[in-house]
């Protein structure tokens, strides 16, 4: 088995470049308020323009950093070369690109086609266009550099409901793992892919009413320290926890739901009724 190598110490130094989208909040901004720390220089994307630029002028002010603010709609493949261009324009160099952009919304199975378009025109086109525009030019490079896509655990178990959101990050896992590939395949690349998969993350997508941290979430700068440390390890699957999920609980529900196919029952069966005691016992039987 091949070690594990990391990037992760050459890519976060002072003076290198990092491309987010999705950086007005959430986890993109907490992405940008890190890299600002290790001394790196951002361009920043999002569809929100004014929230954007509020956050660029916040991370400039606290930190000093070199921002580049690029107002992108990621569903569109110009949008997201320009976007591209602007950054070797400014910088002539890209080091870390974080295809983070992302929207929920009803995708029910049956639901709005404008909300599916929409849904995944940001998640899962977002991701392609993004991964597309700038590989190819950080791959010829031919220095260490790296790109993280944000997925999801839905992605992989598929539960029930917004379907639309599930195929956006199930795409997405695919995506990047076929990145992986091409990257460890092509000679002399020294590129590196990860797939963040965050937990019960409080962001402007999940927040409650209220807009009180529910007990069980994370916050956003919990999941970018818990994906740095597993990037400097060299991890591909950057599986977080949560405060109410382990990484126990969560292996053992993505086992079930891969067993789904291997032992042939129903899809889904991990909320199917009369599956409910098998998954309980299954589940027992790792200490859970």
């Amino acid at each position: 088995m091949t070690p594990k190598t990391s990037a992760f110490s050459t890519v976060f130094q002072p003076g290198r470049v990092a491309v987010i989208t999705g950086a007005a909040g959430g986890i993109g901004r907490a992405t940008a308020e890190f890299c600002a720390t290790r001394g790196m220089k951002l361009v920043l994307a999002d569809f929100n323009e004014s929230a954007l630029l509020a956050a660029a002028d916040a991370i400039t002010a606290q930190h000093g950093t070199e921002i580049v603010a690029v107002p992108t709609d990621v569903s569109q493949r110009a949008a997201v070369e320009r976007l591209c261009n602007s950054a070797y324009e400014r910088f002539g160099e890209v080091d870390f690109l974080m295809n983070n952009a992302g929207r929920s919304g009803d995708g029910g199975l049956f639901g709005d086609p404008a909300m599916w378009d929409a849904i995944l025109g940001v998640n899962l086109w977002g991701v392609i266009h993004g991964v597309q525009a700038f590989a190819p030019r950080m791959m010829a490079a031919g220095k260490p550099t790296i790109i993280v896509n944000t997925g999801s655990k839905q992605g992989i178990t598929q539960p029930p409901g917004n379907t639309a959101y599930n195929l956006s990050k199930a795409g997405v896992k695919a995506v990047t793992e076929a990145l992986a590939h091409e990257l460890r395949s092509s000679a002399g690349c020294q590129v590196q892919a990860h797939l963040l998969v965050p937990g019960f993350t409080f962001t402007g997508m999940t927040r409650a009413p209220t807009d009180a941290k529910p007990a069980g979430a994370w916050t956003p700068d919990e999941v970018v320290a818990f994906m740095a440390e597993r990037m400097e390890a060299g991890d591909f699957y950057i599986m977080c926890p949560d405060n109410d999920v382990t990484r126990d609980l969560d292996n053992a529900r993505m086992l079930w739901s891969a067993m789904d196919v291997t032992e042939n029952r129903p899809p889904l069966s991990r909320w199917h009724p009369d599956y409910a005691e098998a998954f309980k016992a299954f589940l027992a039987a790792r200490g859970l």
